[in-house]
């Protein structure tokens, strides 16, 4: 109760002069702030997140990376600073999300079919477009099960499944996803993984991945976004180039081992801090 009374009091903290990231930006950030309890746990924060990439955000227990996506997608306010998509607000863009909790992101009365074509619903599409769009993500995603079926009546790599094609449903410019693998079993897991990868070399989509794996988070990225302990900073941005699509044997090469350790020691680093 102490600590929480004897808190620093917020203040306002004043906004540098935005300035665009370079070239292929997609999102920029620019003095991000956020405090919980009156301490900062973003404090003039800024991040440029690459067009037509996928970014992996990993760091220490607690530095909000769930948070970080979640202020980015709209989900939790912001205190202060600026956040753009390709130079628009996020109002004028299109984004996908996929939660970690797949059992409560469904909703429960729709069959799944129902639950996936919910965005184009929303926009407006009509039937034969919906039907279209439901026909190209059934065969991306090869789906084997019964998508009449009602959300509760599926397994949880299922479930996930129809979340992902769901976020997907509208060709977001933008996917996140916030740690989507933690409740699934492995078979599961290297089954999504190949399917998100095959999704984005056919589409290109910028995707922020929060990943509480650091072999995942190194697998499925472009660049991996290491962070800090809180009041949260940049770390370091690891790049990890190898060729798409990657398999289990990528998991042996020489750079996917190199980029491991390095994001480790920089992860042991920031723990130890």
């Amino acid at each position: 109760m102490n600590a929480v009374l004897n808190a620093p009091v917020f203040a306002d903290v004043p906004v540098p002069e935005f300035k665009p990231g370079p070239a292929g930006t997609h999102i920029t950030i620019r003095g991000l702030t956020k405090y919980f309890a009156g301490w900062p746990l973003y404090e003039n924060f800024d991040l440029d997140i690459p067009k037509h990439r996928i970014v992996s955000v990993f760091g220490p227990n607690g530095c909000g990376k769930s948070t970080l996506i979640n202020m980015i997608a709209g989900l939790i306010p912001i205190d202060s600073g600026e956040i753009l998509f390709d130079g628009k607000s996020l109002k004028d863009t299109r984004i996908g999300y996929v939660f970690q909790n797949y059992r409560e992101a469904m909703f429960p009365w729709m069959r799944t079919i129902d639950n996936i074509a919910y965005p184009l619903k929303l926009e407006g599409k009509s039937k034969a477009e919906v039907d279209r769009r439901m026909a190209e993500l059934v065969a991306s995603f090869d789906v084997k099960f019964d998508l009449n079926r009602y959300p509760y009546e599926l397994s949880g790599g299922q479930q996930q499944t129809a979340s992902i094609m769901r976020a997907l449903a509208p060709r977001p410019e933008v996917l996140f996803l916030d740690e989507p693998f933690s409740a699934l079993d492995f078979e599961m897991t290297l089954f999504i993984r190949e399917k998100l990868q095959e999704v984005f070399m056919q589409t290109g989509t910028t995707m922020v991945l929060v990943s509480h794996d650091l072999e995942e988070a190194v697998y499925l990225a472009d660049q991996v976004l290491l962070l800090t302990k809180r009041p949260t900073k940049v770390a370091e941005i690891l790049r990890y180039e190898d060729p798409r699509p990657r398999t289990t044997a990528t998991l042996s090469e020489p750079s996917f081992v190199a980029a491991k350790k390095r994001s480790l020691e920089i992860f042991q680093r920031e723990v130890r801090r």
